[in-house]
């Protein structure tokens, strides 16, 4: 067994423990780190691979950015662990008996997946013709843009979603008001006082 070898598994194992923790932290900000976890470790398998451009787009886009994001969102909504632990206990059955059934129908699918013969999975050039970011950028941006441009638009509605459920309106905080100030009236927004010598306001 190579060195490579065992990286490999040394970060598989990470990335499926840093997973499984991510489903079952109980507190959520817990549950955003133990994900920066996996997307580092997947992005070290990528790196095995060879596919140093996917790589760098997990650790920048997804850890860079997204993760933070969940991270900032997470600790902004100001949640109420007790009466989400409290709200979560209620629905473990349930959440138990969907979990057995996706088991048992991953199980069924994988116990009798079976390619078609003469059938490509997916059209890719070989290793040695273009370098990986050439054969990924055409692979995307050739064979399949509209899922991309899908992907793009789920992530806008998350972000504006993001926004939206930190969005709070304290009565009590001053706000700037751009029409007020734009149509307000000279004359009524300023006061001339006729201060007498030795007298205050």
């Amino acid at each position: 067994m190579t060195v490579a070898d065992i990286a490999f598994y040394a970060f598989a194992i990470v990335v499926v423990t840093a997973g499984l923790f991510v489903v079952i932290s109980r507190n959520p900000v817990h549950s955003v780190l133990w994900l920066i976890l996996a997307f580092l470790s997947s992005a070290g398998m990528f790196v095995l691979l060879g596919a140093e451009f996917v790589a760098m787009l997990l650790v920048i886009v997804y850890v860079g950015a997204v993760a933070v994001l969940f991270l900032f969102v997470v600790m902004m909504l100001d949640i109420d662990f007790a009466e989400l632990k409290a709200e979560m206990a209620r629905y473990v059955p349930l959440a138990g008996l969907i979990g057995v059934i996706l088991l048992l129908e991953l199980g069924m699918v994988f116990g009798t997946w079976a390619t078609a013969e003469g059938v490509e999975m997916l059209a890719r050039p070989e290793a040695g013709e273009v370098h990986n970011t050439r054969a990924l950028g055409l692979l995307i941006y050739d064979d399949y843009i509209y899922l991309f441009q899908a992907a793009g638009l789920i992530l806008l509605v998350a972000m504006i979603g993001a926004i939206v459920l930190t969005l709070r309106h304290r009565p009590n905080v001053k706000r700037q008001d751009v029409l007020a100030q734009m149509y307000r009236d000279p004359a009524k927004a300023m006061e001339l006082k006729d201060v007498k010598p030795g007298q205050g306001l």
